[in-house]
């Protein structure tokens, strides 16, 4: 056969040439169009779950919260493995689903069957971690001020209010976490001596400020013509608002305030613990 094809070729040179440059400009433009990826996808669809139980144990973690988060999802559909990892104070789950399945159709899946899991008290609500790549990158920056004028409280409030909402807008940032500096926060400062000359708890001073920094609805006032919504507005907006805070009546009416039993400050930095800063 290969004899015979040799032969043919050699008579109809003329033929054979045509049909290789044919051959070739069609080839060409193939190659043109074929469609090429320099970095292909490599990303699972895969959801996190994240779940914070403060100051639990791993072991605690591992036996209350993991567990049976791992249980709800295991017979999920389209799950293709479940993992987890449990800190200390912290749960983190990881479902991974078969290939092809579209992921936001995975969060769904995911959503509703966080709604069947029951957890217990002292943990908060889990949540489901952002859409991340395995190729995405990570950018840091630093805030710095040159002129002296500002605080660390100050950079972290710029960081925290105006520079993580403007980066959240822009296009592809999955999440903007901001560490270091100074966090801001009201602080009250409890004098135990007062507390027990008052006979109270640091336990009931927390729970006063906890239900002292609410708002309430009230329901409707109907009338004839018109119907009014009736709320009561406690969030605390000043200082004064944390001292008035009442913690418990005594006997004959007369009530323990938060500024009895406490200082009370406006602007006072929070406790870091391993925060990251620009000199590392």
């Amino acid at each position: 056969m290969w004899a015979k094809m040799i032969e043919f070729s050699l008579k109809n040179r003329l033929f054979v040439l045509i049909a290789a440059v044919i051959l070739l400009v069609w080839g060409y433009s193939l190659f043109q169009r074929i469609p090429v990826d320099l970095y292909p996808d490599i990303n699972d669809p895969r959801v996190t779950i994240l779940t914070e139980a403060p100051g639990w144990s791993p072991e605690e973690v591992e036996a209350l919260v993991t567990f049976p988060l791992e249980s709800a999802f295991n017979g999920t559909p389209f799950v293709a493995r479940v993992r987890s990892s449990s800190g200390i104070g912290i749960s983190v789950v990881f479902i991974e689903f078969e290939w092809g399945t579209d992921i936001f159709k995975a969060r769904q899946l995911v959503a509703e069957k966080l709604q069947t899991v029951k957890l217990p008290e002292g943990v908060e609500a889990p949540f489901m971690a952002p859409i991340t790549s395995r190729l995405g990158e990570i950018v840091e920056y630093a805030l710095e001020d040159k002129t002296g004028k500002y605080s660390l409280m100050d950079l972290r409030d710029v960081a925290d209010w105006i520079i993580r909402f403007r980066l959240k807008s822009a296009g592809g940032i999955a999440n903007v976490i901001n560490q270091g500096g100074l966090l801001r926060q009201y602080q009250v400062q409890v004098s135990q001596d007062k507390l027990l000359g008052y006979g109270l708890s640091l336990m009931e001073v927390r729970e006063a400020l906890e239900k002292g920094n609410l708002n309430a609805s009230g329901g409707f006032l109907l009338t004839q013509t018109q119907e009014y919504l009736i709320r009561g507005l406690g969030r605390v907006q000043d200082v004064s608002d944390i001292e008035n805070t009442v913690i418990v009546t005594q006997e004959g009416g007369a009530p323990v305030l938060i500024k009895d039993v406490a200082t009370v400050k406006m602007a006072g930095p929070a406790i870091r613990r391993g925060a990251g800063t620009l000199n590392g």
